[in-house]
């Protein structure tokens, strides 16, 4: 019988990238080259508030299952919001902080967490990751996929729901054909602002893998930093990120670069995986009305289309995506709280909660940008 074990490292120094990847099936944020970069430039680190604690689960000393999983000092970086919690929890006196957290960080993106080959693999990296927890406050797995949140769910952890928008390829031939399906209204809106920012004499350039040279990661992380700094926000990642990123990634990347009179304005980084493109970070330069949107989304789209690609993923929140063709699609997270009374008012919590979000979701789809018969 093969000898099993769990350990925790707090780096993936020593674990063999081959082996990793072959659990991630193919999703490049949970891959070891992306964890990697988040973690070798201390992006996610202790000083940060994201402090690895990445759990292992091997058979005769071979990687049969991983879980990326962090002791967090604060709740930044989510994008699953559990502030009201923490507050509920100072106000009687307890301590929310630390909590551990399984995610990518500062990627709001949906994809494993449970990284193994089947589900009896997968209920032992929860059944870890629920031991660890009563050590602290609380659990939470952000953004799996619909059968691990069940799985999770079947652990005795809590599922929310929340809402993002993703924009899905019906076999269009071209960005016309896209716009074509939706009312007068939106297409009328869309061939406008796309015009505005041609008239402003921009152009827009795709730069795949190794197209995308040092200068150019440079300017985008400056754009980057410059957009948090206008915000007044700190930035959560740094250029060591992007070029390790670039190096060890290249081919999941894609900046769409916007250039006037032959000088870069404004760029975007999306990563691409087999049939999906996920839209990640922006920044700007300077600012020119309306070319968020085109980075952003519109050449998103083109690109998709162009390439054949299935699915466009926006990011998360974001209701103006709705009118630019990215339709509401439910996401999941899973909680375990390890004070009862705290986890009986919060099942109470999200009971209420999600039937708001079954409401929202009818809602949004009722202002769809898509044409209906009575649009014809």
């Amino acid at each position: 019988m093969a000898e099993e074990r769990i350990r925790v490292v707090e780096s993936l120094a020593g674990v063999p990238a081959a082996d990793w990847n072959a659990l991630s099936q193919g999703d490049p944020f949970t891959s070891h080259e992306f964890l990697s970069a988040l973690i070798d430039t201390g992006c996610a680190s202790s000083r940060t508030g994201w402090r690895p604690q990445i759990v292992l689960l091997e058979k005769s000393n071979q990687l049969a299952g991983a879980m990326p999983l962090f002791l967090k000092s604060h709740s930044y970086g989510e994008y699953v919001f559990d502030w009201a919690w923490a507050d509920a929890y100072q106000r009687h006196g307890l301590e929310y902080y630390p909590k551990l957290l399984c995610a990518v960080p500062f990627t709001p993106v949906s994809g494993p967490r449970l990284l193994a080959a089947n589900d009896a693999e997968r209920n032992k990296l929860a059944a870890a990751a629920l031991e660890m927890s009563r050590e602290v406050s609380s659990l939470h797995v952000l953004f799996p996929p619909t059968a691990e949140a069940g799985l999770l769910q079947g652990a005795g952890m809590l599922l929310r729901r929340t809402v993002q928008f993703h924009w899905q390829n019906q076999d269009y031939a071209d960005f016309d054909d896209f716009l074509s399906r939706m009312t007068r209204h939106r297409r009328k809106v869309i061939r406008q602002e796309r015009r505005r920012v041609h008239e402003a004499g921009v152009e827009l350039r795709w730069l795949r893998g190794a197209q995308i040279e040092p200068s150019h990661w440079e300017f985008f992380e400056r754009c980057y930093r410059r957009t948090y700094a206008a915000h007044r926000s700190s930035p959560y990642l740094n250029l060591e990120f992007f070029l390790q990123l670039g190096a060890t990634l290249p081919g999941h990347c894609l900046m769409i670069l916007a250039e006037r009179a032959g000088r870069p304005v404004a760029a975007t980084l999306n990563l691409i995986a087999e049939d999906k493109i996920f839209g990640r970070y922006w920044g700007a330069a300077e600012h020119i009305p309306l070319l968020h949107f085109e980075c952003c989304y519109y050449q998103a789209i083109e690109y998709a289309i162009a390439h054949r690609l299935r699915f466009f993923e926006g990011g998360a929140q974001g209701e103006h995506k709705l009118f630019r063709g990215l339709l509401p699609v439910e996401t999941h997270s899973a909680h375990w709280l390890a004070h009862p009374r705290f986890a009986r008012a919060i099942e109470d919590y999200l009971e209420r909660e999600s039937a708001g979000i079954t409401r929202y979701v009818d809602e949004l789809n009722e202002h769809s940008p898509f044409r209906t018969q009575a649009h014809l």
